[in-house]
Protein backbone atom coordinates (compact mmCIF):
# COMPACT_ATOMS: atom_id res chain seq x y z
CA UNK A 1 0.00 0.00 0.00
CA UNK A 2 1.08 3.43 -1.32
CA UNK A 3 0.74 6.63 1.32
CA UNK A 4 0.45 9.88 1.10
CA UNK A 5 0.41 12.94 3.52
CA UNK A 6 -0.53 16.68 2.07
CA UNK A 7 -0.58 18.94 4.09
CA UNK A 8 -1.99 16.77 7.05
CA UNK A 9 -2.09 19.33 10.12
CA UNK A 10 -4.16 18.66 13.63
CA UNK A 11 -4.52 21.31 16.59
CA UNK A 12 -6.26 21.65 19.65
CA UNK A 13 -7.29 25.18 20.96
CA UNK A 14 -4.54 26.69 18.97
CA UNK A 15 -1.87 24.09 20.38
CA UNK A 16 0.00 22.63 17.23
CA UNK A 17 0.12 19.09 16.83
CA UNK A 18 1.44 18.20 13.23
CA UNK A 19 1.88 21.43 10.67
CA UNK A 20 1.13 20.79 6.98
CA UNK A 21 3.78 17.06 6.99
CA UNK A 22 3.79 16.39 3.17
CA UNK A 23 5.57 13.09 2.55
CA UNK A 24 4.57 9.53 0.77
CA UNK A 25 5.38 5.96 1.97
CA UNK A 26 5.92 3.64 -1.27
CA UNK A 27 4.63 0.19 -1.11
CA UNK A 28 6.49 -2.17 1.08
CA UNK A 29 8.71 0.46 2.79
CA UNK A 30 9.34 1.13 6.54
CA UNK A 31 9.32 4.90 7.27
CA UNK A 32 10.38 5.82 10.99
CA UNK A 33 8.90 9.25 12.71
CA UNK A 34 12.10 10.40 14.39
CA UNK A 35 11.96 13.06 16.93
CA UNK A 36 11.41 14.43 20.42
CA UNK A 37 8.85 14.17 22.75
CA UNK A 38 5.72 16.40 21.52
CA UNK A 39 7.35 16.84 18.48
CA UNK A 40 4.34 15.64 16.41
CA UNK A 41 5.20 11.87 15.36
CA UNK A 42 2.51 10.22 17.11
CA UNK A 43 0.03 12.61 16.17
CA UNK A 44 0.74 11.92 12.56
CA UNK A 45 0.54 8.20 13.04
CA UNK A 46 -2.68 8.46 14.90
CA UNK A 47 -4.61 10.68 12.05
CA UNK A 48 -3.35 7.62 9.26
CA UNK A 49 -4.73 5.48 11.44
CA UNK A 50 -7.78 7.02 11.83
CA UNK A 51 -7.78 7.33 15.72
CA UNK A 52 -7.57 11.27 15.13
CA UNK A 53 -9.52 13.42 12.67
CA UNK A 54 -7.16 15.91 10.92
CA UNK A 55 -7.72 19.85 10.94
CA UNK A 56 -6.47 20.14 7.75
CA UNK A 57 -4.93 18.21 4.57
CA UNK A 58 -5.63 14.78 3.38
CA UNK A 59 -4.42 11.04 4.26
CA UNK A 60 -4.64 8.91 0.39
CA UNK A 61 -4.01 5.17 0.58
CA UNK A 62 -3.16 3.73 -3.21
CA UNK A 63 -4.69 7.03 -4.03
CA UNK A 64 -7.23 7.41 -2.59
CA UNK A 65 -8.55 9.57 0.46
CA UNK A 66 -9.03 7.95 3.52
CA UNK A 67 -10.23 11.01 6.07
CA UNK A 68 -13.64 10.11 6.57
CA UNK A 69 -12.94 6.39 6.50
CA UNK A 70 -13.45 4.36 10.39
CA UNK A 71 -9.97 2.95 11.79
CA UNK A 72 -11.60 -0.31 11.42
CA UNK A 73 -11.74 0.05 7.04
CA UNK A 74 -8.34 1.03 6.69
CA UNK A 75 -6.59 -2.11 6.94
CA UNK A 76 -3.79 -1.36 9.05
CA UNK A 77 -2.67 -3.19 12.51
CA UNK A 78 -1.64 -1.50 15.14
CA UNK A 79 1.39 -2.58 18.12
CA UNK A 80 1.21 -0.17 20.66
CA UNK A 81 3.71 0.80 23.22
CA UNK A 82 1.84 -0.78 26.08
CA UNK A 83 1.06 -3.96 23.72
CA UNK A 84 -2.69 -3.10 24.89
CA UNK A 85 -3.03 -7.25 25.41
CA UNK A 86 -6.13 -8.30 27.71
CA UNK A 87 -4.95 -10.14 30.46
CA UNK A 88 -7.33 -12.55 31.00
CA UNK A 89 -6.98 -14.07 27.63
CA UNK A 90 -4.76 -16.38 26.69
CA UNK A 91 -1.96 -16.19 23.87
CA UNK A 92 -4.62 -17.75 21.74
CA UNK A 93 -7.43 -15.68 22.63
CA UNK A 94 -5.39 -12.23 22.30
CA UNK A 95 -4.25 -12.87 18.97
CA UNK A 96 -7.58 -14.17 17.49
CA UNK A 97 -9.26 -11.04 18.58
CA UNK A 98 -9.73 -9.19 15.72
CA UNK A 99 -10.57 -12.59 13.65
CA UNK A 100 -13.64 -13.22 15.61
CA UNK A 101 -14.66 -9.94 15.58
CA UNK A 102 -15.40 -10.40 11.86
CA UNK A 103 -17.22 -13.77 12.54
CA UNK A 104 -14.29 -15.93 10.55
CA UNK A 105 -14.73 -19.53 11.28
CA UNK A 106 -13.06 -21.23 13.67
CA UNK A 107 -10.76 -23.66 11.46
CA UNK A 108 -10.33 -20.46 9.55
CA UNK A 109 -9.06 -18.81 12.94
CA UNK A 110 -6.94 -21.24 13.99
CA UNK A 111 -5.18 -21.52 11.16
CA UNK A 112 -3.95 -17.81 10.75
CA UNK A 113 -3.20 -17.79 14.21
CA UNK A 114 -1.05 -20.67 13.66
CA UNK A 115 0.55 -19.26 11.04
CA UNK A 116 1.54 -16.14 12.92
CA UNK A 117 2.71 -17.72 16.31
CA UNK A 118 4.71 -20.13 14.05
CA UNK A 119 6.75 -17.41 12.10
CA UNK A 120 6.65 -15.46 16.02
CA UNK A 121 8.32 -18.39 17.57
CA UNK A 122 5.36 -18.50 19.87
CA UNK A 123 4.08 -21.32 19.14
CA UNK A 124 4.28 -23.12 22.47
CA UNK A 125 2.83 -20.06 24.47
CA UNK A 126 -0.85 -20.10 22.74
CA UNK A 127 -2.58 -21.57 25.97
CA UNK A 128 -0.27 -19.31 28.68
CA UNK A 129 -2.14 -16.04 30.11
CA UNK A 130 -0.44 -12.90 29.43
CA UNK A 131 0.50 -12.53 33.05
CA UNK A 132 2.80 -15.46 32.26
CA UNK A 133 4.96 -13.89 29.52
CA UNK A 134 8.01 -11.74 29.55
CA UNK A 135 8.40 -8.46 28.14
CA UNK A 136 9.80 -9.97 24.84
CA UNK A 137 7.21 -12.71 24.86
CA UNK A 138 4.38 -9.70 25.24
CA UNK A 139 5.48 -7.91 22.86
CA UNK A 140 5.53 -10.94 19.97
CA UNK A 141 2.08 -11.14 20.76
CA UNK A 142 1.14 -7.96 20.15
CA UNK A 143 2.87 -8.16 16.49
CA UNK A 144 1.37 -11.62 16.02
CA UNK A 145 -2.52 -9.81 16.60
CA UNK A 146 -1.36 -6.75 14.33
CA UNK A 147 -0.39 -9.42 11.46
CA UNK A 148 -3.46 -12.12 12.14
CA UNK A 149 -5.58 -9.59 10.14
CA UNK A 150 -3.10 -9.88 6.92
CA UNK A 151 -2.91 -5.67 7.16
CA UNK A 152 -1.80 -3.85 4.31
CA UNK A 153 -0.69 -0.98 6.54
CA UNK A 154 1.29 -1.59 9.49
CA UNK A 155 1.66 1.05 12.68
CA UNK A 156 4.52 0.83 15.40
CA UNK A 157 4.41 3.31 17.99
CA UNK A 158 7.32 2.92 20.01
CA UNK A 159 6.59 -0.60 20.54
CA UNK A 160 10.44 -1.51 22.06
CA UNK A 161 10.39 1.39 24.60
CA UNK A 162 9.75 -0.85 27.61
CA UNK A 163 12.19 -3.21 26.82
CA UNK A 164 15.60 -4.08 27.71
CA UNK A 165 18.62 -2.69 25.64
CA UNK A 166 19.68 -6.63 24.37
CA UNK A 167 16.28 -7.31 24.12
CA UNK A 168 15.61 -3.94 21.93
CA UNK A 169 18.59 -5.10 19.47
CA UNK A 170 16.93 -8.83 19.57
CA UNK A 171 13.30 -7.52 18.32
CA UNK A 172 14.87 -4.36 15.98
CA UNK A 173 15.93 -7.14 13.92
CA UNK A 174 12.99 -9.52 14.20
CA UNK A 175 10.53 -6.73 13.23
CA UNK A 176 12.76 -5.55 10.30
CA UNK A 177 12.77 -8.99 9.34
CA UNK A 178 9.40 -9.62 9.04
CA UNK A 179 8.37 -6.57 7.67
CA UNK A 180 10.81 -6.95 4.44
CA UNK A 181 9.30 -10.57 4.29
CA UNK A 182 5.97 -10.05 4.62
CA UNK A 183 6.27 -6.46 2.36
CA UNK A 184 3.92 -4.67 4.34
CA UNK A 185 3.92 -0.77 4.08
CA UNK A 186 5.11 0.26 7.43
CA UNK A 187 5.03 3.24 9.96
CA UNK A 188 7.31 3.19 12.57
CA UNK A 189 7.20 6.12 15.42
CA UNK A 190 10.36 6.42 17.66
CA UNK A 191 12.74 9.00 19.31
CA UNK A 192 15.44 6.52 19.38
CA UNK A 193 17.73 7.33 16.29
CA UNK A 194 19.51 4.35 16.52
CA UNK A 195 15.97 2.51 15.78
CA UNK A 196 15.84 4.84 13.11
CA UNK A 197 18.80 4.55 11.39
CA UNK A 198 18.95 1.15 11.51
CA UNK A 199 15.54 -0.07 10.66
CA UNK A 200 14.09 2.64 8.74
CA UNK A 201 14.48 2.87 4.80
CA UNK A 202 13.51 6.43 5.39
CA UNK A 203 13.14 8.56 7.98
CA UNK A 204 11.00 11.65 8.55
CA UNK A 205 12.57 13.80 11.25
CA UNK A 206 9.96 15.68 13.27
CA UNK A 207 10.30 19.08 15.83
CA UNK A 208 7.55 20.58 17.20
CA UNK A 209 5.62 19.46 14.79
CA UNK A 210 7.12 20.89 11.72
CA UNK A 211 8.99 18.04 9.17
CA UNK A 212 12.43 18.76 9.28
CA UNK A 213 14.14 16.36 6.96
CA UNK A 214 12.80 13.26 5.10
CA UNK A 215 15.50 11.13 3.82
CA UNK A 216 17.58 8.47 3.99
CA UNK A 217 19.87 7.49 7.22
CA UNK A 218 23.03 8.11 4.97
CA UNK A 219 21.73 11.73 3.88
CA UNK A 220 20.05 12.47 6.91
CA UNK A 221 23.63 11.64 9.05
CA UNK A 222 25.96 12.88 6.29
CA UNK A 223 24.45 15.63 4.32
CA UNK A 224 21.79 17.20 7.56
CA UNK A 225 19.61 19.94 6.06
CA UNK A 226 18.91 21.62 9.27
CA UNK A 227 20.60 22.48 12.49
CA UNK A 228 18.18 20.06 14.35
CA UNK A 229 18.35 17.28 11.85
CA UNK A 230 22.44 17.47 12.41
CA UNK A 231 21.70 17.41 16.22
CA UNK A 232 19.46 15.12 16.95
CA UNK A 233 20.90 12.52 14.46
CA UNK A 234 24.15 10.68 15.49
CA UNK A 235 25.10 9.16 18.65
CA UNK A 236 27.27 10.80 20.15
CA UNK A 237 25.68 14.45 19.10
CA UNK A 238 27.49 16.51 16.67
CA UNK A 239 29.46 19.58 18.45
CA UNK A 240 28.33 23.50 17.63
CA UNK A 241 30.58 26.46 17.75
CA UNK A 242 29.89 29.93 16.35
CA UNK A 243 32.72 30.94 13.91
CA UNK A 244 33.68 33.31 11.44
CA UNK A 245 34.71 32.65 7.65
CA UNK A 246 37.71 34.50 7.05
CA UNK A 247 39.86 34.38 3.81
CA UNK A 248 43.40 34.70 4.57
CA UNK A 249 46.43 33.48 2.39
CA UNK A 250 44.69 31.79 -0.17
CA UNK A 251 42.74 29.31 2.49
CA UNK A 252 39.06 29.64 4.25
CA UNK A 253 39.55 29.87 7.70
CA UNK A 254 36.89 28.95 10.36
CA UNK A 255 38.18 31.07 13.53
CA UNK A 256 36.45 31.53 17.61
CA UNK A 257 38.45 31.44 19.97
CA UNK A 258 41.03 28.56 20.40
CA UNK A 259 39.06 26.98 17.07
CA UNK A 260 41.40 28.11 13.92
CA UNK A 261 40.75 25.69 10.89
CA UNK A 262 41.44 25.65 6.90
CA UNK A 263 38.20 24.75 5.89
CA UNK A 264 37.93 22.50 2.35
CA UNK A 265 36.93 26.01 -0.21
CA UNK A 266 33.84 24.09 -1.62
CA UNK A 267 32.20 24.01 1.63
CA UNK A 268 33.80 27.47 2.27
CA UNK A 269 32.41 28.91 -0.85
CA UNK A 270 28.91 27.74 -0.17
CA UNK A 271 29.11 30.04 3.38
CA UNK A 272 30.57 32.98 2.02
CA UNK A 273 27.49 34.76 1.52
CA UNK A 274 26.51 35.07 4.43
CA UNK A 275 27.73 37.49 6.46
CA UNK A 276 29.00 37.36 10.07
CA UNK A 277 29.07 34.55 12.16
CA UNK A 278 28.00 30.74 11.26
CA UNK A 279 27.36 27.44 12.84
CA UNK A 280 30.55 25.28 12.63
CA UNK A 281 28.78 21.32 13.27
CA UNK A 282 31.60 18.71 13.79
CA UNK A 283 30.90 15.38 14.44
CA UNK A 284 32.92 13.30 17.42
CA UNK A 285 33.83 10.18 15.50
CA UNK A 286 35.55 13.40 12.74
CA UNK A 287 38.29 14.04 15.40
CA UNK A 288 41.19 11.81 16.45
CA UNK A 289 43.99 12.06 18.32
CA UNK A 290 47.54 13.68 16.55
CA UNK A 291 49.98 10.63 17.00
CA UNK A 292 52.52 8.69 14.63
CA UNK A 293 49.78 7.91 12.32
CA UNK A 294 48.00 10.93 12.06
CA UNK A 295 50.38 13.53 12.50
CA UNK A 296 50.17 17.00 12.91
CA UNK A 297 49.76 19.41 9.72
CA UNK A 298 48.98 22.87 9.89
CA UNK A 299 44.96 24.52 10.15
CA UNK A 300 43.84 20.76 10.69
CA UNK A 301 44.60 20.53 14.16
CA UNK A 302 42.99 22.17 17.68
CA UNK A 303 45.30 21.77 20.85
CA UNK A 304 43.23 21.23 24.19
CA UNK A 305 42.98 20.18 28.04
CA UNK A 306 40.97 16.70 28.78
CA UNK A 307 38.00 17.96 31.27
CA UNK A 308 36.06 14.64 31.42
CA UNK A 309 36.52 11.05 29.80
CA UNK A 310 33.82 8.81 29.69
CA UNK A 311 34.71 4.93 28.71
CA UNK A 312 31.88 3.27 26.28
CA UNK A 313 33.71 0.18 25.53
CA UNK A 314 35.92 -0.12 22.77
CA UNK A 315 36.23 3.83 22.71
CA UNK A 316 36.40 7.01 25.06
CA UNK A 317 34.21 9.94 24.65
CA UNK A 318 36.60 12.51 25.75
CA UNK A 319 35.57 16.38 26.62
CA UNK A 320 38.21 18.27 25.27
CA UNK A 321 38.46 22.25 26.43
CA UNK A 322 40.27 24.70 23.83
CA UNK A 323 40.54 27.83 25.57
CA UNK A 324 37.17 27.51 27.12
CA UNK A 325 35.37 26.04 24.04
CA UNK A 326 34.14 22.69 25.01
CA UNK A 327 34.59 19.81 21.80
CA UNK A 328 33.77 15.80 22.43
CA UNK A 329 35.81 13.80 20.42
CA UNK A 330 35.69 9.44 20.11
CA UNK A 331 39.15 8.17 21.34
CA UNK A 332 40.33 4.59 20.85
CA UNK A 333 40.61 3.56 24.43
CA UNK A 334 43.84 2.37 23.69
CA UNK A 335 45.63 6.11 23.33
CA UNK A 336 45.14 6.46 27.27
CA UNK A 337 43.69 9.60 27.14
CA UNK A 338 43.23 10.73 31.29
CA UNK A 339 41.54 14.05 32.60
CA UNK A 340 43.70 16.94 32.80
CA UNK A 341 46.01 15.90 29.83
CA UNK A 342 47.02 18.01 26.77
CA UNK A 343 46.21 16.94 23.68
CA UNK A 344 45.90 17.81 20.20
CA UNK A 345 43.47 16.24 17.96
CA UNK A 346 43.40 16.12 14.23
CA UNK A 347 40.29 17.10 12.59
CA UNK A 348 38.41 15.57 9.35
CA UNK A 349 37.69 19.25 8.09
CA UNK A 350 36.21 17.66 4.87
CA UNK A 351 33.28 16.27 7.55
CA UNK A 352 32.71 19.76 9.09
CA UNK A 353 29.06 21.00 8.64
CA UNK A 354 28.00 25.20 8.36
CA UNK A 355 24.63 26.16 9.48
CA UNK A 356 23.23 29.53 8.95
CA UNK A 357 22.75 30.58 12.55
CA UNK A 358 19.00 32.72 12.35
CA UNK A 359 17.47 30.60 9.85
CA UNK A 360 19.50 26.91 11.15
CA UNK A 361 19.31 25.98 7.24
CA UNK A 362 22.20 24.19 6.03
CA UNK A 363 24.72 26.46 3.90
CA UNK A 364 25.91 23.54 2.26
CA UNK A 365 22.32 21.10 1.36
CA UNK A 366 19.88 23.24 1.39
Amino acid sequence: MRVELENLSKSWDGVVGADNITLDIADGELVAFLGPSGCGKTTTLLMVAGIYKPTGGTISFDGQIVNAVAPKDRGIGMVFQSYALYPHMTVFGNISYPLRLQKLEKDEIRQRVQQVVDMMGIGDLLDRKIAQLSGGQQQRVSLGRALVKEPQLLLFDEPLSNLDARLRLTMRGEIKRLQKDLGITSIYVTHDQIEAMTMADRIAVMSKGVLQAYDVPEALYDRPKTLFVAGFVGNPPMNFFDVEIVQADGDFRAKSGGIDLVIPSDRAEKAAAVKGKVVMGLRPEDVDLVDDTSPATEGLTLTGETTVVEPLGREDLVQVSIDGVEMRVLVDKTKGVRVGDNIELAVNTTKIQLFDPETEQSLLWA
